[in-house]
């Protein structure tokens, strides 16, 4: 069996939380070797709220508070080298806040679990209409579409969806990714695609359902989707299209 643990990204989540780790599935539970919360240093209860909750976790769950913000890359990073240095399998990616269903989360744990993809995607794009049903605003769900179909446009691929937040990885795959030259940024999501799309890895996509509450969305739209498109030409410059472009020593390809 896998071992698997589940990073939660948290960021001023004190009133979603417990709610989110309550939701996430008896089996799941059941077979998830550790759940660690990474609060990225939250200006409300979110630590104080994660620790009362480790007396019911069966020892399965880790709490830890970074000293300062590291922004969303850069607390994903943190987690993932975590996982790493714990010998994990799998590492599935949960946020805090409750926009992602922890109750679909065997979908994303099966391609790994039967080791056919390295990388699972959840995306909000491949039921038609289930975006818009669960409230996703209508200029989010036009710049999504349009980014994604530029990006692919880009890339040669045909995902449904870049920007989805809900993902699994193999451990062993992350391995050889260099995390520390990724952003720190909100565009780290599409960096890690491309990552793994540099070495070939297989990438899967499953739905997951859209559910838009009242959370605070800190991402500033325009700067995210240039940032996105950036390293989308930039991948097809260097990779893709082979113009021979200079790689950085990181993102060599390895032999």
């Amino acid at each position: 069996m896998p071992r698997i643990g589940i990073l939660v990204v948290a960021y001023n989540a004190e009133a979603t939380l417990q709610r989110v780790l309550e939701r996430i599935p008896p089996p799941i539970m059941a077979k998830v070797e550790e759940i660690f919360v990474f609060d990225d240093a939250s200006q409300d209860r979110t630590y104080a709220v994660g620790k009362a909750l480790q007396a019911s976790a069966a020892g399965k769950l880790s709490i830890f508070r970074n000293p300062v913000n590291l922004m969303y890359g850069g607390n994903q990073q943190r987690g993932y080298r975590y996982a790493i240095a714990r010998g994990l399998d799998i590492v599935v990616l949960l946020h805090g806040d409750g926009q992602y269903a922890p109750e679909v989360m065997q979908d994303l744990l099966t391609p790994l679990e039967q080791g056919v993809a390295e990388m699972v995607m959840g995306s909000r794009m491949l039921t038609p209409g289930a975006a818009l049903r669960g409230g996703m605003p209508l200029y989010k769900y036009v710049g999504n579409r349009v980014l994604t179909r530029m990006q692919n446009a880009l890339l040669g691929t045909r995902f449904s969806e870049f920007h989805s937040g809900y993902r699994a990885y193999s451990v062993a795959a992350l391995r050889t990714i260099p995390l520390q030259s990724l952003t720190t940024n909100w565009h780290f999501d599409t960096q890690i695609i491309l990552e793994f799309l540099k070495r070939g890895y297989r990438i899967r996509e499953v739905p997951i359902p859209t559910y838009y509450g009242d959370e605070i969305c800190h991402v500033n739209g325009i700067p995210y989707a240039i940032n996105c498109l950036r390293e989308s030409l930039l991948f097809a410059i260097r990779h893709r299209w082979r113009l021979h472009a200079p790689l950085s020593p990181a993102s060599r390809p390895k032999k």
